[in-house]
């Protein structure tokens, strides 16, 4: 593969707010074939990496040394930046946070994620003082890496808390002002709410599509001056969907018309021997 570009060209994409799209892969193929489409920029996501080892989401089932191993078939499979989904940073301390960030940056992301879900759905978000060390902790695991874009999350939307834009956004103004360069709040479906969002922060929001909000498609979001549009597992999930609806169509009416959208064995083999016969 090409040579990795420099973290600045991750940065630049996110300063711009020029919306780009950043497409979440489980795999170092699925990265492959959507950088091949276009793709400027792979998110990972720990959902399809989750997946892809028939363990759950959101239950911290998936461990740091799984999702580690497969960022780094990621980064080495594409030369556009990759951004880590690193959950909650793999840990509730700030001190093993700092820790874990500076393996992940060894990896050669361009990027990464911490969210403020501390996986106990009983007592979801850290108290806002230890959210935001966290955040200060991660960037100053990265503080070397000009131009690595961290972006902090809040998950109080996504987690249905009471008011939970208004807890997102006084969380994701105290994560910038610990240093965050990118704010992320999953869950946001309507267009009111996201104005509320870019109204209140002052640093490039990214936003989540991919959760049947027919109001939020990159027009609508490029108009607002979103920076980034990420779809999380959505593409994960629709692949999955779409291996079950075969298995049904095969059991319950004996076809294989799903078939029909599939990428040729041979075109596969000479894509991923690095001759796409273009």
């Amino acid at each position: 593969m090409n040579p990795m570009p420099t973290t600045t060209d991750f940065a630049a994409m996110h300063d711009a707010r020029s919306t780009f799209v950043m497409a979440n892969a489980w795999d170092a193929g699925s990265a492959a074939v959507l950088e091949a489409a276009g793709i400027v920029a792979i998110g990972t996501t720990s959902a399809g990496v989750a997946y892809s080892r028939a363990l759950p989401d959101y239950e911290g089932a998936l461990g740091f040394e799984e999702a580690l191993e497969a960022t780094q078939r990621i980064v080495e499979a594409v030369s556009v930046p990759v951004s880590m989904d690193s959950e909650n940073g793999y840990a509730h301390d700030p001190t093993q946070v700092y820790d874990n960030l500076l393996r992940i940056a060894a990896t050669g992301v361009a990027g990464a994620s911490i969210e403020d879900y501390t996986g106990d759905a009983d007592n979801p978000h850290y108290a806002l003082a230890l959210a935001a060390d966290r955040v200060r902790a991660a960037k100053a695991a990265v503080a070397d890496q000009v131009g690595f874009v961290l972006t902090a999350r809040s998950e109080c939307v996504l987690t249905g808390q009471p008011d939970g834009l208004g807890q997102a956004i006084a969380r994701v103004n105290a994560y910038a002002e610990a240093g965050a360069d990118c704010v992320f709040v999953p869950g946001i479906r309507e267009l009111a709410e996201l104005k509320s969002l870019l109204a209140a922060v002052d640093v490039p929001v990214s936003v989540l599509i991919g959760l049947n909000s027919e109001a939020l498609n990159v027009a609508s979001l490029k108009a607002l001056g979103v920076a980034r549009i990420s779809i999380g597992g959505s593409l994960a999930r629709a692949s999955l969907g779409l291996v079950r609806r075969a298995a049904r169509e095969m059991l319950d009416h004996g076809t294989f018309s799903f078939a029909a959208d599939q990428i040729p064995d041979a075109e596969l083999c000479a894509f991923f021997s690095g001759a796409t016969g273009d």
